[in-house]
């Protein structure tokens, strides 16, 4: 059948309809390609019954058909292919090598110190007094000292036999023998004190120092210097200061002399060495010391 043409149906009878509807049933579904082939294989008889009966129709009746066999729609499903789940990416994982820490030396610890407390005593003067600038009687006078006068005393010397006091909350200290005060407390708690000397502005040191030993025996000598008049300070123009081993300690022993030789005991059995200094005293104070080049036990 052509699907150009226009079917004209010549009776409007009930049967014509009904025919009429059962033709454009089966044209469907040979459409739909359920009951028929448009390739031209054979025709199903109720297809062919209707299409007979069709052709007889009256003229009048008019059906408007498609004018293109309209292809099969075909709907297609929808397939979900599934998609390959995005595995998750793996985060670069940083392992921080731990560096080697350099081991610091370690730091010496500092042992303490320990700095003895020394006393600083009460003492009375017992009688007139001279105070000296260094301990003994080899040294210059500073100044006096008069009986019942109360004062500070600060330091002392090796045998505790002379102490160095000063005025209660003064400055100006020298030093006294120490049984010409009543001391209130024990001498020995105070610090083992040595004092530096005033010099001299118009003299140089004295010169040819040498010293020989004799057994226990040092003797000990050097050059005199001559003082213009008026300079003599009425004491010892000459002192030595010797540090000496007695009885397995070093002891300060300071000597005075008016001659230009002096001898002093120095005993073996001391672990420090024995030594000693010259000066020449006027009446401005001591010219620079020189040492003396002492001599060792055999």
């Amino acid at each position: 059948m052509d699907s150009g043409k226009i079917i004209r149906m010549k009776s409007n009878s009930p049967s014509n309809r009904l025919l009429c509807r059962v033709l454009l049933a089966g044209f469907v579904l040979c459409l739909a390609g359920v009951s028929c082939s448009l390739s031209g294989g054979a025709v199903p008889a109720a297809t062919t019954a209707a299409v007979t009966a069709f052709s007889q129709l009256p003229e009048a009746t008019t059906v408007a058909l498609p004018s293109s066999s309209p292809s099969p729609t075909v709907t297609p499903s929808l397939t979900l292919t599934p998609t390959q789940s995005a595995s998750p990416t793996a985060s670069a994982t940083f392992t921080l090598t731990p560096t080697s820490t350099p081991s610091l030396p370690p730091t010496e610890t500092p042992t303490a110190t320990i700095t003895p407390t020394y006393a600083i005593l009460r003492g009375k003067v017992l009688q007139q007094s001279n105070c000296r600038y260094g301990p003994g009687a080899p040294y210059l006078y500073k100044y006096g000292l008069y009986p019942g006068s109360n004062l500070e005393i600060i330091g002392r010397n090796e045998l505790g036999t002379w102490i160095l006091i000063q005025a209660i909350g003064g400055s100006n200290a020298c030093w006294v023998k120490a049984s010409l005060l009543e001391i209130k407390g024990d001498v020995m708690s105070l610090e083992l004190t040595y004092t530096l000397l005033p010099q001299s502005p118009y003299y140089g040191p004295v010169p040819g120092v040498a010293a020989h030993r004799s057994g226990d025996e040092v003797t000990i000598s050097w050059i005199g210097i001559q003082l213009r008049p008026g300079d003599d300070s009425e004491q010892f123009p000459y002192l030595v200061e010797a540090w000496v081993c007695m009885d397995g300690k070093i002891i300060f022993t300071p000597v005075g002399s008016y001659a230009t030789i002096i001898k002093v005991v120095d005993e073996a059995g001391c672990s420090e060495p024995s030594h000693g200094r010259v000066y020449a005293v006027e009446k401005h104070g001591y010219t620079n010391w020189v040492e003396i080049p002492w001599p060792l036990h055999p």
